[in-house]
């Protein structure tokens, strides 16, 4: 809830700024660009908070190869992805490649569900991960197709 709440609140105050004259945030696909990279600053930085990381791999689907690599890689992939969306000529680029990879991550939240004994941070119940991914992969399409 708090990621989601990153990408509400933070593309709300960015366009506040908008608003009030600050030009960088003067359309709502740049504000959620914003609020998109303050989400995927949290959850980049996650992958590398020792409690987080330890859920995350436990969460990665056993057919997949070294889940502390793909957890590593996954979390400079977002903060990289963060970092390009505040960057305008790379912020729709950016927001594509974002949308991609939580496409590809998303069956370990399905993987997640489904464990009996899931660790305590990954127990959201799927459905309310669905909505909230939808919500995500939304605001991915919005900053790509709005340009930002």
């Amino acid at each position: 809830m708090a990621v989601l709440l990153a990408l509400v609140l933070g593309s709300l105050t960015a366009r506040v700024a908008g608003w009030l004259g600050v030009s960088y945030v003067n359309s709502w696909p740049s504000a959620v660009a914003v609020g998109l990279a303050l989400m995927f600053v949290m959850t980049g930085a996650a992958h590398f908070a020792a409690g987080m990381r330890r859920d995350m791999i436990a969460i990665v689907p056993p057919r997949l190869p070294s889940p502390a690599l793909l957890v590593t890689v996954t979390g400079v992939l977002e903060l990289l992805g963060a970092a390009g969306l505040l960057f305008p000529p790379t912020r729709v680029a950016a927001a594509i490649c974002l949308f991609l990879l939580m496409l590809a991550m998303f069956p370990a939240n399905i993987y997640a569900s489904r464990m009996p004994d899931a660790p305590a941070s990954m127990t959201s119940d799927l459905g309310v991960r669905s909505v909230e991914e939808v919500v995500y992969l939304a605001a991915a399409v919005f900053v790509a197709v709005g340009g930002g």
